[in-house]
């Protein structure tokens, strides 16, 4: 099978590619340049995609002897993925750039281009597992290393993008995987993992929000009283569920704690409340994304809102493009904007963007 591997110039996306060389397939290595203006080096462990990045791969692809190539997305990255994040927090919602990443660059504008081009597959270094079923579908599952599971962020993808997929590294531990790089001679064995956002290198959102949005001055509103007990400088700059950086002091809010309950874009509010406002128990979502054929009727499942957060019970079912979940206990901090997964066992079902959340009582 002629396969294409994505190759980030880290240790996984390394060993994916060698694990597919081993298998048989015939590996062309690619390296997507997703910045219009990368840096030269990686500052720290944040970021990623650098000019040093795309040596580090060039390099592996050089020792395992298969063909390399840089491949420029920067602007279909820049528009699926940095506009649109833009955009949701502009609208007041807490988008998740990883799974739309997934969705719109590496299993839509990369495996496009790779079929287009002949090859049968791609493969990356996420930890998750595709499982044949006894029909013959191919599933996706989460990895063996409940540390590293990366099935969250893989939830976009669809039945006909996983049968093209491979993920070489989901039945093996990450500490395994660092361990097999150093016995293949790859020096990037030790390099840190790329976390958070890639292209906020510093980690600070709300400033890299504030860069492309401005400062829009607002209040923050005590859900309570509805008295205004602060002012912010864009509501973009919340997610529901804070609680450091509302610049208020604790012993004016009775010395309890208070977290961010609701963002409102169209008045540019911010409402703050007690942790108990935060507590939801039912979520409505839609751009519902399935990995196999949607469910029918009211299926038992567990649903998961962040990437490494808890599993709960729920039951869930879909109408179109919308999902409807009742969970069996409170998540706290639940955002619109977010993604919620659903699983069966290991098994992704599938995922949808959270549009609304509530507590049902």
């Amino acid at each position: 099978m002629r396969v294409v591997a994505a190759m980030s110039g880290g240790v996984d996306s390394a060993v994916a590619a060698a694990r597919m060389l081993d298998a048989g397939h015939e590996v062309v290595g690619v390296h997507l340049a997703l910045s219009q203006s990368a840096a030269t080096l990686r500052e720290s462990a944040r970021g990623c995609c650098t000019i040093e990045d795309a040596g580090d791969a060039r390099r592996v692809a050089d020792m395992l002897g298969i063909p390399f190539y840089v491949w420029d997305m920067a602007a279909r990255f820049k528009r699926d993925v940095m506009e649109d994040f833009v955009a949701e927090y502009s609208e007041g919602r807490t988008p998740n750039p990883c799974l739309r990443c997934n969705e719109k660059i590496k299993f839509s504008a990369l495996l496009d281009k790779a079929v287009a081009l002949g090859f049968d597959a791609v493969a990356t270094g996420h930890y998750a597992q595709i499982v044949e079923s006894p029909g013959g579908e191919r599933e996706l599952h989460r990895a063996v290393d409940m540390a590293k599971d990366q099935s969250y962020v893989l939830g976009v993808l669809d039945a006909e993008q996983l049968s093209r997929a491979f993920f070489p590294l989901g039945d093996t531990a990450k500490p395994e995987i660092r361990s097999e790089a150093r016995e293949r001679g790859f020096y990037i064995a030790s390099k840190p993992d790329s976390h958070d956002i890639c292209f906020i290198a510093d980690g600070d959102t709300r400033g890299w929000l504030t860069s492309r949005l401005g400062e829009q001055a607002g209040d923050i509103v005590d859900a309570a009283s509805g008295e205004v007990v602060g002012a912010h400088a864009g509501s973009y700059g919340y997610t529901v569920g804070q609680r450091r950086g509302l610049g208020l002091p604790r012993s004016s809010q009775d010395g309890e704690p208070r977290y961010v309950v609701g963002v409102d874009a169209s008045t540019n509010t911010v409402t703050i409340g007690t942790a108990d406002l935060l507590g939801v128990n039912a979520i409505r979502g839609d751009h519902a994304r399935w990995c196999g054929a949607p469910p029918e009727g009211v299926v038992s499942v567990g649903a998961q809102v962040r990437a490494h957060g808890e599993e709960v019970p729920a039951e869930a079912w879909a109408s179109g493009e919308e999902v409807e979940v009742r969970l069996g206990s409170r998540l706290r901090g639940v955002a619109p904007g977010q993604s919620v997964v659903l699983y069966e066992g290991t098994r992704v079902v599938g995922s949808a963007t959270i549009a609304q959340s509530w507590l049902e009582r």
